[in-house]
Order: structure tokens, then C-alpha cells, then sequence
């Protein structure tokens, strides 16, 4: 199973630190949000390679990161050519050209980098590896505000997906999706031939909503917290939670 971590976005809420700084490799304590995500990845048997896909502006930035790391699985760190909000990919078209890149034909995780859990991915490995079908992460989330601005599923009693909103007016639950996802390689194909059939390319949740009414997924519940790094104030709270 690969990993692909899709880095390329322009964290304009963060700035000024992100200005000319990819978010992921901010630091969190002495240790980037990134190196903290790869520390737990890392250790996972099931995973044999990690794929970070990011910006042309900030590609340099990570090569220079990668020269300074240690892990045990091989990283590849694929640029995307864009330089601006403006002529973005999104992350679907990022995930895609990776695939292509680094021909991929194998199980994939995909995971956005901007986040800090208070678990492991390794539960969530082995879950995908017990239903064998695609899988995706869900919380509880009972804010109907926080509802209308994530993904948000409802499931049957074994879990399966039955139905994918993107931020919704009115959720069909309170199962909240965060951007972490595990698909199979049976549904490559499916991936691969995504946007002829009218799936959205901006967010990594797009993909998911897509293929929840063309293959079977499942829902996996976080059994923590997880922290998405999307402000100057959540910012602020990771570092006095790890720092």
C-alpha cells in the first residue's frame, strides 16, 4: 500500500507564516505537522512508500526537507507545476497525477497534511484490510454549523456508506467525514476515470462522494482527535496541545 499526502494547497488563512512556508512542514513543538504524520505512517507495515504531492512554488521547500529526513519507506515528492490559488489542480487532480507519476497500481491511502491525530492510521489499516472493500474516516459531530461545512455520510448497521453530502444545508447525520480515505486498488479504475463522469476536483472529500454511489466503502469511526491546522488560532491551540 502506498500513501499519497496531497500538500499543495495555499494556506491563505495562515498567513503570514505560510506566505512562502508550506503549511505541513510548520512546526508543531520541534517536530513539522508533517514529520509527526509520517512518524506514525512510517511504522506501518502495509505501507511500503510515501508519495507527497505539492505546489511548483513550494517544491523546492520539500526537497530540501527530504534531504534532512530519515524514515524507512522511500518518499517521492511530486510537484504539481501550479503556483497560485488562481491555476490550482485541487486535490482530486493532485491525487490523479500522482497516480500517473508514480504509476500507481496498488492499495492507496490518501490523507491531507495538515492534520494532527491523537491515534494511530494503523487501526485504520486494519480495518480496510477487514472489510476489503474502499474505506473512509467518520466522527460524531453534533455542531449542525460544522455539519454544513465538512462531508457527512449515513451508514448502515455493518457500516457501509450509504449516502455522501458535501456540506449540506440539511445532514442526512451527524457522522462527519475528515480527509483521510483508503482505496482499493479494484476501484483504481474507477479513480482513474473520475472526472469524465462530472466528480469534483477541488476537495479530497469530492472523490469520496463520487465513488460512494459507484463502489462499496465503508466508514471506519475515529477512535480520537484529530486537529486540522487551518488558522492562525488552531494553530496556536495545536502548539499548546504537542508543542
Amino acid at each position: 500500500m502506498k500513501d499519497i499526502i496531497i500538500a499543495a494547497g495555499y494556506a491563505t488563512r495562515l498567513y503570514p507564516l505560510t506566505e512562502n512556508f508550506p503549511k505541513p512542514l510548520l512546526k508543531i513543538g520541534k517536530r513539522s505537522i508533517l514529520d509527526r504524520m509520517l512518524d506514525d505512517i512510517d511504522g506501518i507495515d502495509d505501507i511500503d512508500e510515501h508519495i507527497i504531492v505539492t505546489n511548483h512554488k513550494f517544491a523546492p521547500i520539500f526537497e530540501q526537507w527530504l534531504s534532512t529526513t530519515s524514515y524507512k519507506k522511500p518518499i517521492r515528492i511530486i510537484d504539481d507545476g501550479t503556483t497560485s490559488n488562481d491555476n490550482r489542480l485541487g486535490a482530486v487532480r493532485d491525487l490523479l497525477l500522482a497516480m500517473e507519476r508514480c504509476s500507481v497500481d496498488d492499495d492507496i491511502m490518501v490523507l491531507a497534511a495538515d492534520n494532527l491525530l491523537s491515534f494511530s492510521f494503523q487501526g485504520f489499516v486494519d480495518f480496510f484490510k477487514t472489510c476489503q472493500t474502499s474505506v473512509i474516516m467518520c466522527y460524531h459531530e453534533p455542531e449542525l454549523r460544522r455539519l454544513q461545512r465538512t462531508g457527512v455520510i449515513a451508514v448502515d448497521d455493518n457500516m457501509r456508506v450509504l449516502e455522501m453530502q458535501e456540506k449540506p444545508e440539511n445532514p442526512v447525520s451527524e457522522l462527519a467525514v475528515p480527509p483521510f480515505y483508503i482505496y482499493r486498488r479494484a476501484d483504481l479504475p474507477l479513480i482513474r476515470d473520475c472526472l469524465s463522469h462530472g466528480c469534483g476536483y477541488d476537495a479530497p472529500g469530492n472523490l469520496a462522494h463520487y465513488l460512494v454511489d459507484v463502489t462499496t466503502i465503508h466508514a471506519w469511526t475515529m477512535p480520537g482527535e484529530r486537529y486540522d491546522i487551518g488558522s492562525l488560532d488552531s494553530y496556536e491551540e495545536a502548539q499548546r496541545l504537542f508543542g
